[in-house]
């Protein structure tokens, strides 16, 4: 057995773990070296290329504005952040961040006009990207697009037509131009020679009715409205100025709880007492049961028999008490 002394000499004494345990906690608190601008840069554009890999354009965007802050004229993450809110349908934000760009980014800022119905701005556009860049097949499908939803079918057919002879039969965009050249073509066979048919299949008093009916009149301005017409309208106003008076219910007067045009109405007969209402005679009719069989009444052919007689005759009534 070893002797107490090596014992206690083994044994850390309790100040000393205390010390090293300090020494080891002032160790982790050290601060971690800076990491360098270009190698920070560097590692977000790879976790920003593994997520547009993996479709996580939401997190994609996040990290292209991460780069942004550090690096706020970075064109590349810019771009990429651009097309990220074009995929995902955020237009808006796609035409704020174009407004803050130095470079010049006319089609994207058109197609997000087009996206959000803002079809004029967008042709305007359209028209100065082709004016500098005649073979630009964006512009072109863009144009295209913009005319058809405009209702100008004839021009878009026509662009249409051009950009299917100048595409691959094989590639997905030919498939594409076809299926929008030949909604185009439906559109103008409508417009054209169509329509024709189809109202002659109506029947005779539904295009009878088409040709005697007025066509819409479009609302006039307050410029060229004649006097008559004022005062029909201002007459018409003050008629359903009083018509909504007579109708409305004052508010303090409908008691709590009650709903006008909803609530049925109170019994006119509530201030009268039972036995005058109509409803309390019927009752008592009801009562009498006159003529009527009585449900769950079973009498013996004794028993009826007696109860005729007494009825009848009138002996079954007994004698009064004294």
């Amino acid at each position: 057995m070893a002797p107490r002394s090596a014992i206690h000499a083994a044994r850390p004494v309790k100040a000393q773990v205390t010390q090293n345990s300090l020494n080891s906690t002032k160790v982790k608190l050290l601060p971690r070296k800076d990491i360098p601008l270009g190698d920070r840069v560097q590692r977000l554009f790879t976790s920003l290329e593994a997520q547009i890999d993996g479709n996580h354009f939401t997190n994609a965007i996040k990290t292209c504005d991460k780069v942004l802050r550090l690096v706020p004229d970075d064109e590349d993450a810019r771009q990429t952040k651009l097309f990220l809110l074009l995929q995902t349908e955020r237009y808006d934000d796609a035409l704020a961040l174009l407004a803050h760009s130095n470079e010049p980014s006319a089609f994207e800022r058109a197609y997000s006009l087009y996206r959000l119905q803002r079809l004029d701005e967008a042709t305007l556009l359209i028209d100065g990207v082709k004016r500098k860049q005649d073979d630009n097949r964006g512009a072109l499908h863009l144009e295209a697009q913009l005319n058809y939803r405009q209702g100008n079918y004839q021009i878009a057919f026509d662009l249409y037509s051009q950009l299917l002879d100048s595409s691959d039969p094989s590639s997905e965009e030919y498939s594409d131009i076809l299926t929008n050249l030949q909604a185009s073509q439906r559109h103008l066979d409508f417009i054209n020679t169509d329509y024709l048919r189809v109202l002659d299949g109506l029947s005779s008093d539904v295009t009878g009715s088409l040709e005697h009916v007025l066509p819409p009149v479009p609302p006039a301005s307050s410029h060229n409205t004649s006097p008559g017409v004022v005062a029909s309208a201002n007459k018409t106003k003050e008629v359903e100025r009083e018509s909504a008076l007579v109708r409305k219910v004052r508010a303090r007067r409908v008691p709590k709880g009650i709903v006008p045009g909803v609530t049925p109405p109170p019994d006119p007969e509530r201030w009268l007492k039972k036995s005058e209402r109509s409803t309390f005679q019927q009752t008592r009719g009801k009562k009498k049961g006159s003529g009527g069989a009585t449900q769950g009444v079973v009498e013996s052919a004794g028993s009826s028999a007696t109860g005729g007689r007494g009825r009848s005759g009138g002996q079954g009534r007994g004698k009064k008490r004294k």
